[in-house]
């Protein structure tokens, strides 16, 4: 990466953090352009030449952010952690993400929240697709998940314990959710019944 690379990028990293501090504090439809390029330290028209409209800007920092998440599930899954840790691991960031999510969206306006919807979605057709393929042959490797087992079904049963999780996390209010962790964990990979013999 040269010089202007790092530069261009360490702007986009500011405008992303101001902006977040300010959507955060007030609300994305309460907050302007400007507000944000004076917080960033940038003037307007570089958030306007980066991302063209406030929209876009809210955009791309989500894109940023599902990024970051995406990266620190790629370590989790290259640990040295067992199988059931990783899952564990994946799980509780999720839950929190997902609340964290749902607190933003609460802030746009309906047609803003479908939009960024449809950006969540094609980046999950994008990007995890890869990621969930590639958990589902580690937990297969080690003896964790059927081998017959289907992508698609392993993909709808993870999903189904992410929106419990999220329930859970947004129900708890900050208390301790690790002995919910563990029991959905537990019932994620025996189910009911419990280990096979």
């Amino acid at each position: 990466m040269n010089g202007f690379e790092r530069r261009r990028n360490g702007k986009i990293e500011q405008i992303f953090q101001a902006a977040n501090l300010l959507f955060s504090q007030h609300g994305y439809q309460n907050v302007s352009v400007n507000e944000v390029a004076e917080q960033a330290g940038v003037s307007p028209a570089t958030i306007y030449n980066y991302f063209g409209t406030k929209e876009k800007l809210a955009a791309a920092m989500l894109r940023y952010w599902m990024d970051k998440q995406l990266d620190r599930y790629r370590d989790i899954l290259a640990s040295e952690e067992t199988f059931l840790e990783k899952t564990k691991h994946i799980m509780t960031l999720e839950a929190r993400n997902v609340k964290g999510l749902t607190e933003e969206l609460k802030q746009a306006s309906s047609a803003e929240r479908a939009g960024l919807a449809l950006d969540m979605e094609r980046y999950a057709e994008e990007q995890l697709a890869d990621f969930f393929r590639q958990y589902v042959e580690i937990g297969k490797q080690e003896g964790y998940i059927r081998k017959e087992q289907s992508d698609e079904g392993m993909a709808m049963y993870f999903a189904m314990y992410q929106n419990e999780l999220a329930r859970l996390w947004a129900e708890q209010q900050g208390r301790d959710m690790g002995a919910y962790i563990d029991q959905l964990v537990g019932m994620f990979f025996y189910g009911l019944v419990g280990k096979r013999a």
